[in-house]
């Protein structure tokens, strides 16, 4: 029955969560428990602890009065959380690189990069190449945080995993990849320079480099935010919901 209700709960906390970086409530908006039940189908216990839990990620402030307002995230707040993320991914490294149960994990990294690599020769990022260059990116970064031997990183960067371009391996995308020639090159190149980057993490680690594993991965945590920062010159009036689009986080609880 409990373990029914927590999936009830993280379920519904989901779905706000979308709700909110999704632009559908206003900054500020008084979130109703009532309304909430009604929307959402379910009792009043399911609902206040869903907000317990989004108020935790910041999203959700406590009113001065009784009840809840909505803290959406700015893209301001993201490019922090990324720096944070890549710290922590970076120490990560670092304590991996000196375990000596190392290389029972470096068959998952190995793996992961061969294929991305593969969906690089492709010559083309469909969406099922996407999805699949996604996935093995999210091997390669939770492989590091979970043999890194320091429980804390991993559960610190589940914290602010609910952000846009925060999950664990998240790779990012302009959504016109595949609109021009030049346009697919670039993102293409991207891939390949991130799975470079992977390639000598990997070897670092192998190798029981915890120096360059460390500073291979803060170079390569570091290409997201340039990222980020090159939309934001290209475009004054990015949004959260850009970066939702930009990082593949899906836009319901499908």
């Amino acid at each position: 029955m409990n373990a029914t209700m927590d999936s009830i709960d993280l379920e519904l906390a989901a779905r706000i969560r979308s709700d909110i970086l999704q632009g559908n409530y206003a900054e500020g908006e008084r979130l109703s428990e009532a309304q909430l039940c009604q929307t959402h189908n379910v009792s009043r216990t399911p609902v206040r602890l869903a907000l317990r839990l989004l108020e935790r990620e910041r999203v959700i402030r406590r009113s001065e009065g009784r009840g809840y307002l909505v803290q959406n995230p700015t893209v301001a707040d993201i490019l922090q959380a990324v720096q944070v993320r890549g710290h922590l991914e970076s120490l990560a490294a670092r304590l991996f690189a000196l375990s000596d149960k190392r290389a029972s994990f470096l068959p998952d990294m190995e793996h992961a990069i061969n294929v991305i690599e593969d969906c690089a020769d492709a010559g083309s990022l469909d969406d099922a190449a996407i999805r699949r260059a996604q996935a093995a990116n999210k091997t390669f970064h939770t492989t590091i945080l979970k043999a890194c031997g320091n429980a804390y990183v991993s559960y610190t960067c589940e914290q602010i995993s609910h952000l846009p371009m925060l999950a664990a391996g998240s790779m990012v995308f302009d959504r016109s990849a595949n609109d021009t020639a030049d346009q697919s090159e670039r993102a293409m190149f991207r891939l390949r320079l991130g799975n470079a980057q992977h390639q000598v993490i990997y070897e670092a680690i192998k190798a029981g480099d915890p120096v360059r594993a460390e500073g291979m991965m803060r170079e390569h945590s570091h290409t997201m935010i340039e990222y980020i920062q090159t939309f934001e010159k290209r475009d004054k009036s990015l949004t959260v919901m850009d970066l939702v689009a930009y990082s593949g986080m899906p836009s319901d609880t499908e």
